[in-house]
């Protein structure tokens, strides 16, 4: 049963993209043509195309376990090859593996990041991210958890390939 609803779950997420083209239907002597016309490109400001967003969301769910983590950022680029930007981190947990305890825990932060661009398609990536997390203890006698929150620096070094979408 939970194979079928991941297939179904997935073949509903299906993502689509397409482009609108306004369409005229002119009948030129007693034939209908149908006349294409490319949509308006609207004129952008320099600085417009410098920003750039994006992000993640992620889930996970089995059993008794439930995770869910919204990531958006935002860049700006600075030259051709280098940019800058933040993002903020949110994570929802709802974890039921133990028995008789019920673990949620909200886990948030933020972070700054570079990149550079060696060549267009590729980039190198060095981020600084600031998050707080929920710790659980569990005891077994009593049978109870406690909670502590703990703030824990990250430093992330890494890349990534660039597919443009969009004109942005």
């Amino acid at each position: 049963m939970k194979h079928f609803l991941l297939v179904l779950f997935l073949s509903i997420t299906t993502l689509t993209i397409a482009q609108e083209i306004d369409s005229t239907i002119v009948e030129k002597d007693s034939i209908i043509v149908e006349e294409q016309t490319p949509p308006e490109t609207q004129p952008t400001s320099p600085t417009a195309s410098k920003w750039y967003y994006g992000g993640t969301i992620g889930f996970n769910f089995w059993s008794d376990y439930f995770y869910l983590s919204v990531n958006p950022l935002v860049g700006y680029q600075v030259s051709p090859k280098f940019s800058v930007g933040g993002k903020l981190m949110y994570a929802y947990i709802n974890d039921n593996t133990y028995e008789g305890l019920e673990l949620t825990s909200h886990n948030y932060g933020a972070g700054i990041f570079t990149r550079f661009r060696p060549i267009y398609q590729i980039y190198l990536h060095a981020e600084f991210d600031y998050a707080s997390y929920e710790n659980y203890t569990i005891y077994a006698n009593p049978y109870r958890a406690e909670s502590e929150r703990n703030w824990v620096p990250f430093l992330l070094l890494g890349g990534g390939f660039v597919q443009r979408v969009g004109p942005n």
